[in-house]
């Protein structure tokens, strides 16, 4: 406004704002250091007095008054901000820095990728009973298993699920080793061709209130720690929600083999009172199997319907502004080694995203497989009420059972390739703009 020197009259709002924001950081850090040089008087009035000539015994009693008041006692907000006078010059500092685009893109791509680690975190803290009661349903519907086929085909769907996260673990794992490996080495490799120390540089862009240069290892350590940190988490959540839905897929199957049972040819050859009354429990059997199946899987995405809401929003963007970074990184040539945490965030992006689809094709597949075997039976071979009964679970079967995030998003490879052509499709508008 003031370079185009019109309508100035605008400028009163800007300035309001601005006004408005600068006061109310400097009242906030003014009364946080207001705070530090009181408790730094109390340590200077217990110095000052002449303990020394009370008895032994209070002599202690203000020894350990000091002791404690030689540690600086402040108002820390997450461990990284400080109530003070100089907190408040530090933030005072941003408005002076030279704002880009490039520069906003790269504090956003890292920004909503460890955003994707804190909704993780958020949503499985505030659903902790939430997620206790769906695995204790689990386990109910395990304990009434009714033969060594059924556990066989649990214990299977078990087995597939920790190989998931036999997977990702070391998926993890190998993931911050690398990161900490390039970190280090590209920083020794930098030094040893001219032998001279340089200014070291950060993956990222981030602001400590210390002497980056100085602190630059524990800054790195701090960094690594956050990254590993929010990495396991997401695998921990993402692992326990795979193993659940492999475990829903497990009941889905029984179901389906509970048909397959009881509509055996030699069973439907000699039917008889007592076949038909093994036929019809075992067919309730199945369709209460299917039903549990339906009810837990809803229940779960019900519980974390937000969360994955969330992480879909934010997933995209995420992507998209990571393979910008990686595109411009690539083209300018420089610093190639900065290209290491925008491909780690684009591969733990895209992997959430299929394996979170992958889960969701899967139940469609297994509910579309318990359709089939109803319909492949001879069930015209059953007397008409049973005959009934499996023609509500094959209507059942016609209506496409799907897990559903908002009524916009459905698991499956469809919702995944849908996501991906967004997240390319954001891309190129960010490219092209830029």
């Amino acid at each position: 406004i003031s370079a185009s020197e019109d309508n100035i009259k605008e400028f009163v709002f800007p300035v309001v704002f601005v006004t408005s924001t600068v006061l109310y950081m400097f009242i906030a850090n003014y009364v946080g250091q207001d705070i530090i040089d009181h408790t730094n008087h109390v340590f200077v009035t217990a110095y000052s007095v002449q303990w020394y000539l009370a008895p032994l015994q209070i002599q202690r009693m203000i020894l350990f008054l000091l002791q404690r008041s030689g540690k600086n006692f402040t108002l820390g907000i997450g461990g990284l901000f400080i109530g003070s006078l100089e907190c408040f010059a530090t933030f005072t500092a941003f408005l002076t820095s030279k704002c880009t685009s490039d520069l906003i893109v790269k504090i956003l791509s890292v920004t909503f990728s460890f955003a994707i680690f804190m909704i993780n975190y958020i949503s499985f803290a505030c659903n902790m009973k939430a997620v206790k009661n769906l695995l204790t349903q689990l386990q109910h519907v395990y304990d009434k298993l009714q033969d060594e086929c059924e556990n066989t085909i649990m214990e299977e769907y078990g087995y597939n699920g920790k190989r998931y996260t036999a997977a990702l673990t070391i998926f993890g794992v190998c993931s911050v080793f690398t990161s900490i490996a390039a970190e280090f080495l590209s920083s020794t490799f930098d030094v040893l061709p001219i032998n001279v120390s340089q200014a070291r540089r950060m993956q990222f862009i981030t602001e400590y209130f210390v002497d980056q240069e100085r602190y630059f290892s524990l800054i790195l350590l701090h960094i690594n720690v956050a990254f590993c940190i929010g990495l396991f988490i997401i695998i921990a959540g993402g692992t326990m929600l795979i193993v659940y839905l492999q475990l829903t897929c497990g009941m889905f199957r029984i179901s389906s083999y509970r048909i397959e049972r009881v509509m055996r040819i030699n069973m439907l050859k000699n039917i008889s009172r007592k076949n038909e009354k093994v036929i019809f429990e075992g067919i309730i059997c199945a369709i209460d199997m299917h039903r549990q199946a339906m009810k837990l899987s809803e229940l779960l995405v019900s519980k974390f319907e937000t969360m994955l809401f969330c992480l879909i929003a934010v997933g995209v963007v995420s992507l998209s502004l990571n393979l910008f970074q990686i595109s411009q990184i690539g083209s300018s040539q420089d610093n190639v080694k900065e290209l290491l945490f925008p491909f780690l965030f684009v591969t733990i992006c895209i992997l959430y995203m299929f394996l979170a689809n992958y889960a969701g094709q899967n139940v469609i597949d297994h509910t579309n497989y318990v359709f089939v075997t109803a319909y492949s039976v001879q069930w015209y071979m059953t007397p008409l009420y049973i005959q009934k009964m499996i023609l509500f679970l094959l209507q059942r079967g016609t209506k496409k059972f799907t897990l559903s995030i908002k009524g916009l998003f459905d698991g499956s490879f469809e919702c995944f390739a849908t996501l991906i052509k967004a997240s390319i499709s954001y891309f190129a508008v960010i490219y092209s703009i830029h």
